[in-house]
């Protein structure tokens, strides 16, 4: 701090000293990825094509592996006609595998199709409200 001009009764006052920018205005935040997608623009439309692309490509591969396993199964038991011969817990192990093995692999699959569909819904939520 400095002392005071002779000429100054008092101790010395402190000035604030700001730039003059801090009174402009505020630069306006772009478009969000929300309102694009209201407004139905070409960049709302390319949001939603990637989000419905991921929802495809992931309701496609869970089907496919849960499909493709299932329709294994008779080519399995073609190429090796013993299995069928088989017992598990008193039934055949087609009717086995087929009644009781399918259903939990079922639902592991709807389960995995849920937690990953959510997973990609929260990161598309993420990337459209991103300033």
């Amino acid at each position: 701090m400095t002392t005071p001009p002779p000429h100054q009764k008092g101790p010395a006052q402190r000035v604030v000293v700001t730039s003059p920018r801090t009174r402009a205005p505020r630069a306006r935040r772009p478009y969000s990825g929300t309102r694009e997608i209201n407004e139905q623009s070409e960049l709302g439309a390319v949001y939603m094509r990637t989000l419905i692309r991921a929802q495809r490509r992931l309701g496609l591969s869970v089907c496919l592996v849960a499909c493709g396993s299932l329709g294994l199964l008779p080519l399995l038991f073609s190429i090796d006609p013993e299995l069928g011969k088989v017992r598990v817990f008193g039934l055949g192990l087609p009717w086995f595998l087929l009644c009781v093995a399918t259903f939990p692999m079922l639902v592991l699959a709807g389960w995995f199709y849920v937690r990953q569909a959510e997973r990609s819904e929260r990161e598309f939520a993420e990337l459209v409200e991103r300033p």
